[in-house]
């Protein structure tokens, strides 16, 4: 089964239904694909909620959809994989946000999962696989 991690802006595009992101979503759960949000992501869309302007219409899509997506932890294994690429990265001089080093290690542990990001940084990162559903 193939799986695939939303960033971020991704995931708040499919909740907002923009750009083509919705419709791919729906194209690769049809085809026996799995959604999933990385749970430093959901803290993200989270805090979106809280920082909004229109809180509660917000909160309310967002519960409303949360149930389409596995949440997918950051944890102790996740977290030693952001450790050894963090530093990797540091190295090679490409430093990247924290948020970002987070999905990629989550994703990596996942193993046969695409990131789904219009951010071109993720596509820095070894062995990581990222599509642009926008």
């Amino acid at each position: 089964m193939k799986r695939y991690l939303l960033d971020t802006g991704s995931a708040a595009d499919y909740l907002n239904r923009r750009g083509g992101v919705y419709s791919r979503a729906r194209q690769v759960r049809e085809q026996g694909g799995r959604l999933g949000l990385g749970a430093p992501v959901l803290g993200e869309l989270w805090d979106g909620v809280f920082y909004s302007a229109t809180r509660k219409f917000n909160e309310a899509l967002l519960r409303r959809h949360i149930g389409h997506f596995a949440i997918w932890p950051f944890d102790q294994v996740a977290a030693v994989e952001y450790g050894r690429l963090a530093a990797e990265l540091r190295r090679r001089g490409r430093a990247m946000q924290q948020i970002d080093v987070q999905i990629a290690a989550i994703a990596r542990c996942l193993g046969d999962c695409t990131v789904v990001s219009k951010d071109t940084d993720l596509g820095d990162v070894p062995g990581l696989i990222v599509e642009n559903w926008a």
